[in-house]
């Protein structure tokens, strides 16, 4: 039984590492995963360590080819098709439920966070806007206080740091993306909660649109 309980703590903590490397590019989408190299990296046998990947598989993470190896989830645009309009009705749905629920303290923390966003856009930094927005969904979703909603979304964001496209990159979707926080902030200070479901899923919606349109450009450049 003591035997079981290390390995297991091995594992977990090995799926802990491999994510946060998979989710910071440390491990790029697509990399084909060497098994020994990750076990001496990790210090680990590769008994804990298969373990580890079968939990990260499950989480969609890393693809277990047989035959083949383990590689890094790499999603093509036909993934983002179908993840975010997935995602654009669940972050709706927390916003309808942030409008219903939220206290003062909440909606102060919220315009805290928004103010961020307004300084960043202005400064034009992408990485400290694209933070903060992380921060802000985050928020959002403990806003609403809906355990279920921030267990899907939260796997579903973690597929999403695989993409290898940032939208904020594209040209004017700085300033949308901007303007919808705008638009959104001003729904749940007036307890909109329709505008705001409706505002929300239109922000992830346009999110796909841009991400759409990069990962078209080199196709549409070479041909």
């Amino acid at each position: 039984m003591k035997t079981r309980v290390n390995r297991s703590s091995l594992s977990e903590q090995a799926v802990g590492l491999l994510r946060e490397q998979i989710c910071n590019h440390a491990l790029m989408p697509g990399q084909r995963l060497d098994e020994a190299v990750l076990a001496e990296q990790l210090g680990i046998s590769r008994t804990p360590l298969r373990e580890a990947l079968k939990v990260l598989s499950a989480e969609g993470l890393v693809d277990l080819q047989p035959h083949k190896g383990c590689f890094v989830t790499e999603l093509s645009l036909r993934d983002l098709e179908e993840i975010f309009p997935i995602m654009a009705t669940l972050e709706g749905r927390v916003a309808h439920e942030v409008a219903t629920k939220r206290t003062p303290a909440q909606l102060k923390a919220l315009d805290t966070l928004h103010d961020k966003l307004e300084r960043h856009a202005a400064a034009g930094d992408l990485n400290r806007y694209y933070e903060t927005n992380y921060v802000f969904h985050d928020q959002m979703q403990e806003c609403a206080g809906n355990r279920w909603l921030q267990i899907v979304i939260g796997d579903l964001r973690k597929l999403l740091k695989l993409s290898r496209h940032h939208s904020l990159r594209l040209e004017g979707r700085l300033s949308a993306s901007l303007a919808e926080h705008r638009a959104l902030m001003q729904a749940l200070h007036r307890q909109d909660a329709e505008t705001a479901e409706k505002v929300m899923c239109g922000h992830l919606l346009a999110q796909l649109a841009a991400l759409r349109e990069m990962s078209l450009a080199p196709e549409a450049a070479h041909g």
